[in-house]
Parts: C-alpha cells; structure tokens; sequence
C-alpha cells in the first residue's frame, strides 16, 4: 500500500473526503473541508474496495476513507473506525442514500436511493439525528455516529457487532458481525494513507537556531527558527485554528504582556497560534510580536499568514519557535522531532 500511494505522487483523488477536528481551546469538536487532500491513487481506492469485498467500488472506498479519517481526527482508536465502517456496509452498503420520505436529501450529493423510513446517508439515520445537510455528508453522518458511539459505557470491550448495534438499535441486530472482516481489512490500508496535504516552511528562508530536546535543553519541545522581526509566519499546512493566546508570566504565575519583548526569565510561549490538522497532528507557533492575525476557528491553507515574528514570552530575541504533536491536546509526550518530520514532508527547515 504505502508502495501504490508514493509512486510517482500519482494522480490524487479525494473524492470529496471531509475532515473534523478537535478544537482543542474549546473541548468542543466542528468539521470542515480540508485544504488539503488525501494521497489516494486509483490504485488505493482499487485496494480498498477490494479489502472492503465482493461489490464495493471506488466511490465507496472514498466513503471509507472519510469515515476513518473523521475517527482519527477524535483521536479514537482503530476499533471505532472499525465499528463505524461494518456499520456503513450493513446499512447503505458505503453509499449516501437519499430518500423519497426525505425531499431535500434529493439536494446533496447522492450514490442511490433508499426507503426505510426517513432514513437517509450512509448509516440510515432518521431525522431525530439531525439535519438532513449532516445526514447527508458523508464526515457529518460519521461524526454523528462517533458522537453516539462514545456515550456507550464500555464499548471498547464490546463485539463489533455489540456496539454497532448499540449505536443503531437495529431489527437485525446481528447483521453487523458479518463485515467485521472487511472493515478490519479496508481500516488497514486506510491508515497507512497519508492525507495531510501540502507542508510549507513557515518561515521561509530562517533555518535552526536551537534544536529539538537538545542535551542543554531537554525540555525544548520544538526548534527555533531565525526569523528576523516582523517576518510573516505561515500556517504549515491547511488546518483549523484552535488556539490563540497570549501565555508570558512570572515563575508565581503573575500574568505579564505579550505585546512587548520578553526574556528568558520569563515563564511561557508569548502570543500563540496552534493549528489543529489532519491525521491528527497539530502545529504551535510561538513568541509572535503581536496579536496574532487569526481567530479561534477559521480555517487556513498552507502558507496563510498567521502572525509575526516576536519575542514575546519567555524569549532572547525574535525567532519563531515552532512545534510538532501527534495529537489535538498537545503534551510533551505528544511532542514530534520537527525537523525531521518537515523533511518527511518534503520540506527543510
């Protein structure tokens, strides 16, 4: 798979993968349309499709690919993706369904058509779930299906079928076990795709002046860019901002300001941007000289501007501290070597 997927870059097709992400300011979650896209070849929706079994086209493996990603992006485990396509694949058979009982499911994109009810999209939800907009995207139905899945004490030690029937309190409520397999074995290749779209540098042309946990700073959880001050600073890659906020006080936790220049004496990031993106990973851009240029929830691509260069909080000079996580709640433990993961990427800091 990973071979079919970095051949040549081939031809990308996403056929319309929806993301969601974590806003992690908030501990609320909102869904939107990626900037970027997802590497998969016609040969890896072909890999899918086939994994999935006897039937599934490349429409519906695209669905597949959606249902997983927005499963990733809550930071769920592998099961809950695997629950939520067996779901799929009994209910729709991986296709947006409209419904004639439903007028305006008629409205948004569409595979076919069903009849049950008012159900409609690719879980056949009833329209108690929500609005028949949601019902219909394939990432909004997901969503909505992940939303219910957590709310079910001890589903992680359920069957697959135990807790896809526990979401859908369905009439055949062992109809779910017999695609386990095959979500098992699509969830697999999915994973290894890589849909984070393009990387840019941030700082275009500012190489490494201090790096990454280094014997003198163990604890430095990023590199530090020699952005001169006043220097644009980049969203990375396309993603949703989910924290703007000024962090520079005293070793007793007295709050100081950020819009002049601090020093290392000084406790914190200094006026902050982080951007929530997909496969999980989020971005931190550190010491700004001023307000950053954007809000809690608005929705970058790679190369918006999200500030400028400072040295605001705990800081010796204007530079751009810059850091990787694995995950929406950044910790030191999710922390992620950046230079090597820019190079990854296809960019060098």
């Amino acid at each position: 798979m990973k071979r079919l997927i970095g051949a040549a870059c081939a031809v990308v097709v996403c056929l319309g993968v929806w993301l969601v992400f974590v806003a992690a300011s908030s501990g609320s979650r909102s869904g939107y349309a990626a900037g970027g896209s997802c590497d998969a070849s016609d040969a890896d929706l072909y890999a899918i499709a086939e994994a999935l079994g006897d039937g599934y086209g490349k429409a519906q493996a695209s669905h597949a690919v959606t249902i997983w990603q927005t499963g990733a992006e809550r930071d769920l485990p592998d099961r809950a993706m695997i629950v939520a396509l067996a779901t799929a694949m009994q209910e729709s058979a991986l296709k947006v369904l409209a419904n004639p009982a439903v007028p305006d499911s008629y409205d948004f994109a569409h595979d076919g058509e069903g009849g049950d009810h008012d159900s409609v999209g690719l879980f056949q939800q009833r329209q108690a779930w929500g609005e028949t907009s949601t019902l219909m995207d394939p990432a909004g139905s997901a969503n909505l299906f992940y939303d219910k899945l957590e709310r079910i004490d001890g589903w992680e030690s359920m069957s697959v079928a135990e807790a896809a029937q526990a979401v859908q309190v369905s009439a055949f409520p062992d109809a779910y076990s017999k695609h386990e397999a095959g979500a098992s074995a699509a969830a697999a290749l999915v994973a290894e795709l890589q849909c984070s779209g393009e990387w840019v540098h941030p700082t275009p042309g500012a190489g490494i002046v201090s790096g990454w946990r280094t014997g003198e700073r163990p604890r430095h959880n990023g590199v530090d860019l020699g952005a001169a001050r006043g220097e644009e600073i980049l969203a990375a890659s396309a993603g949703e901002v989910v924290k703007v906020t000024c962090n520079a006080r005293t070793a007793a936790g007295r709050q100081l300001s950020c819009d002049v220049d601090g020093s290392p004496s000084i406790m914190g990031c200094g006026w902050y941007v982080e951007v929530a993106h997909a496969e999980g990973l989020l971005t931190r851009y550190c010491h700004m000289g001023q307000r950053p240029s954007v809000s809690v929830g608005d929705q970058v691509s790679a190369g918006d501007v999200l500030g400028y260069v400072g040295s605001s909080g705990r800081s010796s000079g204007p530079h751009l501290h810059l850091e990787v996580h694995r995950s929406h709640a950044p910790s030191f433990d999710t922390a992620l070597e950046p230079e090597g993961f820019f190079r990854d990427k296809g960019v060098e800091l």
